[in-house]
């Protein structure tokens, strides 16, 4: 008779080994976002998987700052509206092709912006696509601008459907004395 131990490990192997479908990779168009990126387009690569190039636009960003989150995205027929997410998406767009342009020529991408709070939109847009990973990279921000901040793959990974790949930045290569 199996114990528990041995029948957790066994389920849990069968999930690990279960093909990778759909991966959605946030960006925010910074230089740590590529990281994050590129290891969504290397995994989704080998597992011939789809990848969600995903870009939030915070409310703050929007031409309503002070708005309500929902009563803003409900706005996206407006034409200030309309412009600001047209906008992000050529960034977007441009940022892939930039940066990306060889992988995106061999991988399965579908790019999306949105406006709303960036971690409540990238755990709905995982859960809403039924997402098997989100890959995204960290800020690396430590002691009070994480306290300040916060962390939006913190709060991601708290509340993910799904398991959460945490790119940290690179390391800074300092020279040996």
């Amino acid at each position: 008779m199996p114990t528990c131990g041995t029948t957790f490990y066994k389920s849990y192997n069968r999930a690990a080994v279960e093909k990778i479908k759909k991966i959605l990779a946030p960006v925010d168009l910074s230089s740590l976002s590529k990281v994050g990126l590129r290891y969504a387009l290397d995994i989704a690569r080998s597992q011939e998987a789809e990848v969600i190039i995903y870009n939030v636009i915070a409310v703050e960003e929007t031409p309503f700052p002070q708005g309500d989150e929902a009563w803003v995205a409900s706005q996206s027929e407006t034409p200030k509206i309309k412009k600001t997410i047209e906008e992000r998406r050529k960034l977007l767009d441009t940022f892939i092709r930039e940066n990306f342009g060889q992988e995106i020529t061999t991988t399965t991408i579908r790019q999306e912006v949105e406006i709303g709070t960036p971690y409540k939109k990238i755990v709905d847009k995982a859960s809403h696509e039924d997402v098997d990973m989100i890959v995204m990279s960290t800020h690396g921000r430590t002691g009070l601008m994480h306290m300040l901040i916060g962390s939006v793959t913190e709060k991601v990974v708290r509340r993910a459907p799904c398991p959460v790949l945490s790119v940290p930045p690179p390391k800074s290569k300092t020279s040996a004395a």
